[in-house]
């Protein structure tokens, strides 16, 4: 018997998988991109997210070929909580890293500002009021008036007290 006529079932539903995968990426990327469409015009945040859940369906397929492929359970077992204890111990060297990757993905989902918008921040030892420049996973970039940019991480701004500074219509911004 050859490969092929013994493993046909695990390259039938590999095939299917890889397919579903496809669909899924695509699908998601579509639903994420509506979503900030509808809700901010930030296309940099918008494809950070995207990446983001690009690489948690990847890590779900994995695993699932691992599965179709027949690998034992407590093999599976094993190799994720091996896996899982390196990057725990990773992550708990970096949990700043993790926290302002997370707090930029809460930042694009639920917070009302966006690039260009003048925030404060309310905080009792250091307050800034400045624009925003940019927003990336780690950070938000600030330029204050005074034309100092600020780099904030994305974890203390979800900890601060936040106002956004509404612009006041000048003269000089209406054209006729």
């Amino acid at each position: 018997m050859t490969f092929f006529e013994n493993y046909i079932k695990q390259i039938i539903a590999t095939g299917i998988l890889i397919i579903l995968m496809i669909i899924t990426r695509l699908l998601m990327t579509r639903v994420i991109k509506n979503y900030a469409k509808n809700h901010t015009n930030l296309e940099h945040r918008t494809n950070l997210v995207i990446k983001y859940v690009h690489l948690l369906i990847n890590i779900l397929t994995i695993i699932a070929l691992i599965i179709i492929w027949g690998v034992e359970k407590k093999d599976i077992l094993i190799t994720i909580s091996s896996a899982a204890t390196v990057v725990g111990v990773a992550m708990f060297a970096q949990w700043s890293i993790l926290s302002n990757i997370t707090s930029g993905i809460i930042l694009f989902f639920f917070f009302p500002f966006k690039i260009g918008d003048t925030i404060k921040i309310h905080d009792k030892d250091f307050p800034i009021q400045a624009e925003i420049e940019d927003i990336n996973a780690f950070h938000i970039l600030l330029k204050t008036h005074d034309g100092e940019l600020i780099t904030f991480p994305n974890n203390l701004l979800l900890q601060k007290g936040i106002s956004i500074i509404i612009k006041k219509a000048d003269e000089k911004d209406f054209f006729d």
